[in-house]
């Protein structure tokens, strides 16, 4: 066999075997790739999950917080880096950061492709939000909206009235109470529903690529 065809075979193995290990890590993100200062964006939607207009009504809600000298912000992620979680995240998050006001940091963080969600803020809101509410809004008021539908608008907006309500004073709403709600079926998908897919498509594709590959190198160089 000719050496510049061998070497050929060599290289599309490597590659293979590169692409294969980059692309599922390209999918994901870290605290570091958010910035060392604060984003001027209220709403920083890696994930693209929000419409203009769905970006536009939460900007003015987080902007709201400012009465309360809170300074909000809404972070979507299409999914996280191995071994770190939603919480963990935040909080890397809140050491990082800080307000050009002053004012303590609130954070409301979603996870597109497990379709969670988590709330961290600044210990100096700790008595005006204690963990236990942070807690309850982002495992169940946001939750529930989630993964019924991929309804992130829903989420973030039910959220954000949570905390605002009991920032201004108000009452604690709780949880949203169950309610069995019938969706009508779509053959339609969501925008997170088609980026999984072409990430399946991408796995599914490099797996036959490092398999096929090795194969045909060995037939080559066995004969």
């Amino acid at each position: 066999m000719p050496r510049s065809a061998r070497r050929l075979l060599a290289s599309l193995l490597s590659f293979g075997v590169c692409l294969l290990l980059w692309t599922p890590a390209s999918l994901a993100i870290s605290p570091a790739a958010l910035g060392e200062s604060l984003p001027d964006a209220l709403v920083i939607d890696d994930a693209d999950v929000f419409s203009r207009a769905s970006r536009g009504e939460l900007e003015s809600k987080l902007r709201s917080f400012e009465d309360q000298r809170v300074d909000a912000r809404l972070i979507t992620l299409r999914r996280l880096d191995y071994g770190i979680t939603l919480n963990s995240f935040g909080e890397e998050l809140l050491e990082t950061w800080s307000s050009p006001s002053g004012n303590p940091l609130l954070l409301m963080l979603i996870e597109a492709s497990n379709k969670r969600s988590a709330v961290v803020a600044n210990q100096e809101l700790e008595a005006q939000l204690p963990p236990s509410l942070l807690k309850s809004t982002a495992r169940t008021t946001m939750t529930v909206p989630l993964r019924e539908g991929d309804r992130y608008r829903q989420a973030s907006v039910d959220g954000l009235t949570r905390l605002s309500t009991v920032l201004s004073g108000g009452e604690d709403p709780g949880p949203p109470k169950e309610i069995e709600r019938v969706t009508l079926p779509t053959n339609i998908p969501t925008k997170a529903e088609t980026a999984e897919s072409d990430a399946t498509k991408w796995v599914i594709i490099l797996l036959v690529l490092g398999t096929i590959i090795p194969m045909a190198t060995w037939w080559v160089f066995s004969r």
